[in-house]
């Protein structure tokens, strides 16, 4: 009751900008196109409500719908939680962040959509409009999981519908499958049975009409355009079901571990940065407790609300507070290490898909709601990862190549740079680059 009151408080009517976006309205158009046709074609074609099971089944539908809505304006409205704005603990080990003029607590990151620094950020996500990450991280996995259990038994009615409509309740199937029900001598039906007598000639042909006093025609016959709909609201279940399904799965899978999508990133870095400079140290991720059921309570608890205050967690023996920070660190000043400048050789107006950079570059632009980042001649930029036809970056404003370093990064087309002579005589490829090539 509580989240539920959090859900109707808004902290202030703009949250209610985030409906106002792609991905709410693809989400709920979804949501809303399979559970209506769901209960009308459920009500009129396959399970009408005079019948308990009917009943059930109406009920069991508006309960998947309502649950669906619960957790997914729950996680989008109630949000990840986000650092206090100039949270300064005592410790040095943390990193500031000059937007929020902060402090970045453990496991927090800043997103550049939400503009603030999001406690234990799993990652930004466009169909809630919002970030995942602490407080509606348990939301949003509840969300994972009921949508395609929802869509399944949407899916399981649009299935059936179809196949009782278009197979046993065709009129002309119907009156031949009547008909291998001759009889040949005339029976005096019972008071409350009704049949249909046919003579020909001096024959006479009795057809029982009791299967269709036990299933009448609907009201509304099922044509070609609730056929039409029917078919594309299974579409959208069984697409929604895959899809959102496997995500179901990715976030259970970092869940038991105790993880976000972007820890599992860093830890994997860690594991590359030890190998490549062939280091004699192991790094251990802090947060596993070792056991999936204590990493399981760290998200879903009876009462909704997560464990701690999302500024400190616990952590395993042998690792500290701040042991993932530390990472993060060593991380970034690697990251300057390796990476690569370059000169800025044609201008690029920052478009998704430039045509007039080549066919390849317009086809292989990132999948990513990452900013592309405006170009003139003679600008330098520091790229730091990169595709075979892309790099991505930060725009350096001055001469300084290391305190001149601006936070205008982004993607831009590898054929508008040049390597410096400076870095060209290493010939060190950005992050990420050779597995690439």
């Amino acid at each position: 009751m509580g989240t539920f009151c959090s859900v109707i408080k808004f902290e202030n009517l703009q949250e209610l900008k985030r409906l106002c976006h792609w991905g709410p309205i693809i989400a709920l158009g979804v949501i809303a196109i399979c559970s209506t046709m769901a209960m009308i074609d459920s009500v009129l074609w396959y399970w009408p409500l005079h019948t308990t099971g009917g009943s059930v089944n109406f009920i069991m539908l508006i309960n998947w719908t309502v649950m669906i809505l619960y957790n997914y304006f729950n996680a989008m409205f109630v949000g990840p939680g986000f650092v206090p704005l100039g949270w300064k603990p005592d410790t040095m080990y943390l990193q500031y962040c000059k937007v929020c003029q902060a402090y970045k607590a453990p496991r927090s990151h800043h997103c550049r959509k939400c503009n603030r620094c999001v406690m234990k950020m799993d990652h930004h996500c466009p169909w809630i409009n919002n970030c995942c990450g602490y407080q509606n991280h348990a939301s949003f996995t509840l969300f994972l999981l009921l949508a395609p259990l929802g869509c399944i038994h949407a899916a399981f009615i649009f299935v059936m519908t179809m196949y009782t409509q278009l197979y046993h309740r065709c009129p002309g199937r119907w009156l031949m499958e009547q008909m291998h029900t001759i009889k040949y001598k005339q029976i005096k039906p019972a008071r409350d049975q009704v049949d249909l007598w046919l003579s020909f000639g001096w024959n006479t042909v009795k057809i029982d009409m009791s299967a269709a006093r036990r299933d009448p025609l609907p009201i509304v016959p099922f044509g070609l355009a609730a056929f039409a709909t029917t078919l594309f609201a299974l579409g959208l279940a069984l697409g929604t079901t895959i899809a959102v399904g496997m995500l179901f799965f990715i976030q259970m899978k970092i869940i038991l571990r105790n993880k976000t999508s972007i820890e599992s990133w860093i830890e994997e870095k860690a594991k590359d940065r030890i190998q490549y400079y062939q280091l004699d140290e192991v790094f251990v991720f802090p947060y596993d407790m070792g056991s999936r059921w204590r990493n399981f309570k760290q998200v879903f608890t009876w009462s909704g609300v997560p464990e701690g205050d999302g500024l400190e967690w616990p952590v395993r023996e042998g690792c500290h507070q701040y042991s993932l920070t530390i990472e993060q660190l060593k991380q970034k000043a690697d990251k300057r290490v390796r990476s690569v400048r370059y000169k800025v050789i044609e201008d690029y107006s920052g478009a998704c898909c430039p045509l007039n950079k080549g066919i390849k570059t317009f086809f292989t632009s990132p999948c990513t709601e990452e900013p592309r980042i405006q170009l003139q001649k003679g600008e330098f930029i520091l790229a730091t990862r990169g595709l075979r036809y892309w790099l991505y970056g930060d725009k350096i404003l001055d001469d300084s190549f290391i305190e001149g370093v601006s936070r205008i990064r982004g993607w831009f087309p590898r054929k508008c740079v040049e390597k410096c002579p400076c870095d060209a005589e290493t010939d060190q490829a950005p992050e990420g680059e050779k597995k690439n090539r």
